[in-house]
């Protein structure tokens, strides 16, 4: 269960009718997904609203979505019922989550920077607890250059990536992709305008 004073932080960012972050899926993943094999059974961590989750189950895959919001769950399950899809929702602190054992063909985890470096540790840990041998990672979020831009994320600078530190971290997985780039993005008004973006697509080895 989550931390109360998270779990209202979150709850209270999502109190809206509207979708925060909107109802499409995020660039990046719309991009990747076709790495996916067919019917993978997919982790997708703080999923939110669920624009993520319901799009990975449109496509056929069967999706796992975690978050720490109950808020945010419900509108995830509203999305996915409009959507006619079935995801699994699981309302969890990814901090202190007893992770799945190689459960997963993939893990997703776009724009998790609410965390700062100990948290996201046990979270990236988390990642390779859950995933089978095998398994993929979808990664994607803000760099450091974001705190110039100011369109969303985290207002501190150890919250965001670098692509040094995702190499360090990840160094024994296989890397399929990883690239560093701003782009204009629209998502809500929760992410909007120039950003500050890195990728990764990593294969956890056998």
């Amino acid at each position: 269960m989550a931390e109360p004073d998270q779990a209202a932080f979150w709850n209270d960012r999502y109190a809206s009718d509207d979708y925060l972050f909107g109802t499409q899926p995020n660039a990046f993943l719309a991009r990747e997904a076709h790495r996916l094999t067919p019917l993978s059974r997919v982790l997708a961590v703080a999923d939110g609203e669920g624009r993520n989750s319901v799009f990975l189950a449109q496509h056929g895959h069967r999706v796992v979505a975690a978050d720490v919001s109950q808020r945010a769950l419900d509108k995830a399950r509203s999305l996915a019922e409009r959507r006619g899809v079935d995801v699994e929702y699981v309302q969890a602190d990814l901090a202190e989550w007893d992770w799945p054992h190689e459960t997963f063909d993939a893990v997703v985890a776009i724009f998790i920077q609410f965390a700062g470096p100990a948290a996201r540790r046990t979270m990236f840990d988390g990642f390779r607890r859950a995933l089978k041998p095998g398994g993929m990672l979808f990664l994607h979020g803000y760099r450091e250059e974001q705190i110039d831009y100011g369109t969303g994320g985290p207002p501190t600078v150890e919250n965001l990536y670098t692509v040094r530190d995702l190499l360090d971290t990840f160094s024994d997985w296989d890397v399929h992709h990883l690239a560093s780039y701003d782009a204009e993005i629209v998502e809500g008004t929760g992410h909007s305008g120039m950003s500050a973006l890195v990728d990764l697509i990593a294969r956890k080895n056998i």
